[in-house]
C-alpha cells in the first residue's frame, strides 16, 4: 500500500499534538542539583518516551510571574525555593497541584504537601570549611563569627534569609527560639546587630557554585553553603567539610505556572520525579534528603548519613520558617539591602 505526500502530511500533523503533550521545559537551579535531576529524573522521563529541555535559573520568580501575565508560558515545570511556592501560589501564578496524581499524601513529608506544589528534596544551608586548611574544626556559629580564633573571609549568600538565623545562634540564641525572637523588633535589631560585627571579614556569593570555589582558592577560611554543593565537591576528591551544628534544613518544590498548555504532561513529570524509585536515585547523586519517605528505605547506611534528614545532621538543626519568611521577608530583605550597601 502506498501512501500520498498528503496523507504522510495529514499523519504527522495528528501524531504531533500527542508528541508535543509529552515535551517539556523542566526549569531548576543547575550544578550538581541540576546534575542529579537529570540522572533520576529527566532521562527516565526520556526514556518512557517524553522529551524534556533542560532550563537553569537563579530562582527569579519575576519571570514566572511576567509569563502568566502576559499567557505566554515557555515553562511548564519549575523548582522553586519554599518562601516563592506559598507567594506565588497566593499569587495565583502556579496551578493548583491535582495529588491524587501524583501520590498518596501520607507517604510524603508533611511540609512537601502544598495545595500549588510538591516538596522533591530536603537541602540544608550548612558551614564549611576546607580540612587541608583547617585543623581545628569550627563547631558552632560563635566559631564562625570569632575570627580571632579562626582568622581569614566569611562567606555569605547576599541576602536576609539565613544569614539573620546565623547571626542569633552565633548571638546565643537557641535554634528552636530563634524564630520567636526574630519576630520582635529586637530580635531583628539583635540580628543586624551581630551581622554588623561581621561585615569586615564577609565575602557574599549569590550562585550555589561559588562557596566550594571560595574554600578551594583559599578566599574564606569558612562559608555558609548548600549541603549538596560540598558534597558535589567531596565526590570530585576536596577534602571540603560540613558543620552541620545549626544548619537550616528547607524543601524545594515543584510548581507548575499558570496556564501552560502542557499541563498534563507536567503533571506526570512531578508524579514520576516524586516516586521512591527516583528520589532514592537523586539522593544517591547528590546528599539531599527524598520526600517520599518511601525512598529511606531504598538507600543504604553511607548515602543516609549524608543526608541533612538523617538524625544526627538534623539534631541541632533549625527548620527554614517559611510562614515568617513570607509575612515579613519584604522588610527584612530591602533592610538587609540597605545594611549591605552601607
Amino acid at each position: 500500500m502506498k501512501f500520498t505526500p498528503a496523507i504522510v502530511a495529514l499523519a504527522a500533523a495528528l501524531a504531533m499534538p500527542a508528541m508535543a503533550e509529552e515535551a517539556l521545559t523542566v526549569v531548576n537551579f543547575g550544578g550538581a542539583n541540576g546534575a542529579a535531576q537529570k540522572k533520576a529524573y529527566v532521562e527516565p522521563f526520556e526514556k518512557a518516551g517524553g522529551k524534556i529541555t533542560s532550563v537553569e535559573y537563579n530562582g527569579e520568580q519575576a519571570k514566572i510571574k511576567a509569563m502568566v501575565e502576559a499567557k505566554k508560558i515557555t515553562w511548564d515545570v519549575v523548582e522553586v525555593e519554599s518562601p516563592d511556592v506559598t507567594r506565588g501560589c497566593d499569587e495565583g501564578l502556579f496551578e493548583t497541584i491535582d495529588w491524587s496524581k501524583i501520590g498518596n499524601k501520607a507517604d510524603f513529608q508533611k511540609a512537601a504537601v502544598h495545595e500549588c506544589g510538591v516538596g522533591t528534596f530536603v537541602w540544608s544551608t550548612v558551614m564549611a570549611y576546607d580540612g587541608d586548611k583547617l585543623k581545628t574544626a569550627p563547631t558552632t556559629w560563635a566559631d564562625f563569627w570569632d575570627v580571632k580564633k579562626f582568622p581569614g573571609k566569611r562567606g555569605l549568600r547576599k541576602g536576609a534569609r539565613y544569614n539573620l538565623e546565623f547571626a542569633l545562634m552565633a548571638d546565643g540564641v537557641k535554634p528552636a527560639d530563634v524564630y520567636k525572637v526574630l519576630r520582635t523588633k529586637e530580635g531583628s535589631d539583635r540580628a543586624f546587630k551581630k551581622l554588623s560585627e561581621l561585615k569586615p571579614s564577609i565575602q557574599w556569593w549569590e550562585a550555589g557554585a561559588q562557596p566550594p570555589q571560595f574554600l578551594v582558592a583559599g578566599d574564606v577560611t569558612m562559608t555558609t553553603a548548600y549541603n549538596g554543593r560540598i558534597d558535589a565537591a567531596q565526590r570530585e576528591g576536596k577534602n571540603l567539610k560540613i558543620t552541620w551544628t545549626g544548619g537550616i534544613y528547607d524543601l524545594d518544590y515543584w510548581v507548575i505556572p499558570k496556564g501552560t498548555p502542557n499541563k498534563e504532561a507536567a503533571m506526570k513529570f512531578i508524579a514520576m520525579a516524586s516516586t521512591p524509585d527516583a528520589q532514592a536515585e537523586y539522593a544517591r547523586n547528590i546528599s539531599y534528603g527524598p520526600t517520599n519517605n518511601k525512598a529511606l528505605a531504598k538507600l543504604d547506611a553511607k548515602v543516609l548519613s549524608q543526608l541533612p534528614t538523617s538524625e544526627a545532621n538534623s539534631k541541632d538543626a533549625l527548620q527554614f520558617n517559611i510562614g515568617f519568611w513570607s509575612d515579613q521577608g519584604e522588610a527584612l530583605e530591602k533592610r538587609f539591602a540597605a545594611w549591605a550597601a552601607q
